[in-house]
């Protein structure tokens, strides 16, 4: 299966930074998140992918040019003002019928064998990967009568579950539908189809929304961890 990875975003939240370059690129560990996130399809066996570009598409251009000879590369032009449905669209001629499908900037050790093979097994037209929510807020604990026990910082909220990407899509749902917007137009219709489905992910994922995720991310390396390269322990690691 190949990897369509959407890139073309103009990352406004990430200004300055996506002024001058696609928010792919901004960097974790001195490489941009892109090849992170690439790194954990690889690693997994997957090295075909499929790069929707857009914002910038220049700096993808240059940056993959003669490097990664290991993986193959395609680097498609989905237009600068194009949304995320389109963008996935335009890369179907080489896609194949079955395809992952993912966000630029998110990371996460997602077992990307059993994602596929629920996706076969359920025999909808797509899967999402979900994952608990994690407040962006400290939470405050406290008895009846409002006295405080503690402090949580940033506690996950189980009861919630929110889109983490790492999709896995057949060819037909972007054939069948115009929608231009994945989360507004494409999906909704087909979770009313009975077609949609969704993978629980209960390990690490975090995205870069803005540049205090990417410091939080540096600073996740700097404790010496990068639980996102933890490849799931039945599968044997590959190169990368």
């Amino acid at each position: 299966m190949k990897v369509v990875v959407l890139c073309g975003g103009k990352g406004t939240r990430s200004y300055p930074f996506t002024d001058l370059y696609p928010k792919v690129m901004m960097p974790v560990g001195g490489s941009p998140i892109l090849i992170h996130l690439m790194r954990i399809y690889a690693a997994q066996g997957f090295t075909e992918f499929v790069l929707a570009a857009g914002h910038r598409k220049e700096m993808l251009y240059d940056y993959f040019d003669g490097r990664f000879p290991q993986w193959d590369v395609r680097i498609v032009d989905t237009g600068a003002e194009s949304d995320t449905g389109e963008r996935i669209r335009r890369c179907l001629p080489y896609a194949g019928d079955r395809f992952f499908g993912t966000y630029g900037d998110g990371l996460g050790n997602v077992d990307l064998h059993a994602l596929a093979d629920f996706h076969e097994a359920n025999g909808g037209l797509a899967t999402v990967t979900s994952v608990p929510l994690r407040s962006q807020y400290g939470t405050v604990h406290f008895t009846p009568d409002q006295r405080v026990i503690r402090f949580e910082e940033k506690p996950v909220v189980r009861d919630y579950w929110i889109n983490a990407g790492f999709f896995v899509f057949d060819k037909q749902v972007f054939e069948q539908s115009s929608g231009q917007n994945l989360e507004a137009d494409i999906l909704p219709p087909l979770a009313a189809s009975e077609k949609l489905y969704t993978f629980l992910h209960e390990g690490f994922w975090k995205s870069m929304d803005t540049s205090k995720d990417q410091q939080e991310f540096e600073a996740i390396l700097r404790n010496g961890t990068a639980p996102w390269t933890e490849v799931p322990s039945r599968l044997v690691p590959l190169s990368a």
